[in-house]
């Protein structure tokens, strides 16, 4: 394993994907017991994710998530990959990670977006519109003051005041600017698009303040990495979330994944197919070996801190396998 490796951490952000044949019950069954096999694994960190109204995903209420991932492990840190900050009153977001925080101290990360939601129909359910994205940054500051006792409405958020949650910024387009002037760590993918990946985080550097909650940047690389004892494996891993991501381009709806082996059987039309193989491309994907060499390869490019796994399959065997063959390529 190379020194640029070994020192640097990995994480893993599960966003409950529900699975054809399967319930979203038991899709965050999964994902807390995902989270003690990769605590055992020693990986770092272990995220949730939000999203209203999808098909595919159970993780609705990722604090809620996160406090059943706490309970249910020791000392992986949990946190939010992310909380989308627009559909909520920040009061309300500090209040819950103050909680999370008091009862499991020194473990809670707030990973916090700016999405308001995947279709129009969702925003109204939530009472927002494209435009609340735009208040990303004043809501972001409203909600670092309750934790440090700022608001000037003398109202005092109980228990988050006083705490040290390390908060995070979910870097999608505007967000790299705003982790930079209030000084923030940052989450940044995806994998696929290295370019734009880079440009981001050399923006982040030029332009980062430092804070009381970060000295200085602190950059976390988040995509997909499939790793299995062939790339052929490691290939059809990729396969259910290609076709979920090719299925909701063309249908306007995020699907349950299906079993690999279904989506190969599958005739699709040039549109279908052209997304499909676009969802196949680009990832880390392939043997220990292959993995290890692309990620010192990112790890060059990016000078990233972390990476923050974002894999999701039908096979959760095959999952776990991959994330096994990852914790070995990382501790040596």
């Amino acid at each position: 394993m190379s020194s640029l490796i070994a020192s640097t951490r990995f994480s893993v952000l599960d966003r409950s994907r529900t699975r054809e044949g399967h319930t979203h019950p038991e899709a965050l069954r999964d994902t807390v017991r995902l989270a003690g096999e990769l605590e055992r694994l020693g990986y770092h960190r272990f995220w949730v994710s939000e999203h209203h109204g999808v098909p595919g995903v159970a993780g609705s209420a990722p604090t809620v998530l996160a406090a059943a991932v706490a309970g249910a492990t020791r000392t992986i840190r949990v946190g939010t990959g992310g909380v989308m900050l627009p559909n909520h009153r920040p009061l309300v977001v500090a209040e819950q990670f103050g909680v999370l925080e008091s009862l499991f101290p020194g473990r809670i990360d707030m990973g916090l977006g700016r999405s308001v939601g995947f279709t129009d129909g969702v925003r109204r359910a939530l009472g927002r519109d494209k435009g609340d994205a735009e208040d990303f940054e004043a809501q972001l500051r409203d909600l670092l003051g309750w934790f440090e006792g700022t608001s000037p409405t003398g109202v005092h958020a109980r228990p988050a005041e006083g705490l040290a949650v390390p908060p995070f910024v979910l870097a999608m387009g505007e967000g790299a600017a705003v982790a930079a002037r209030l000084g923030l760590p940052m989450v940044i993918g995806d994998l696929r698009d290295r370019e734009k990946m880079r440009r981001g985080i050399d923006r982040y550097r030029a332009h980062f303040r430092p804070s009381p909650w970060a000295a200085q940047p602190y950059v976390v690389v988040s995509g997909t990495v499939a790793v299995a004892a062939t790339p052929e494996g490691a290939r059809r891993l990729l396969v259910p979330e290609a076709w979920s991501m090719a299925y909701s381009r063309t249908r306007g709806t995020f699907p349950p994944l299906p079993p690999a082996e279904r989506v190969e059987a599958l005739t699709m039309t040039a549109k279908e197919r052209g997304f499909y193989e676009s969802g196949l491309t680009g990832q880390l994907a392939g043997t220990e070996e292959q993995v290890a060499h692309e990620l010192e390869t990112v790890l060059k490019e990016t000078g990233a801190q972390e990476v923050l796994v974002t894999t999701s399959t039908h096979d959760r065997d095959a999952l776990l396998d991959s994330y096994r063959r990852l914790a070995a390529i990382t501790s040596g």
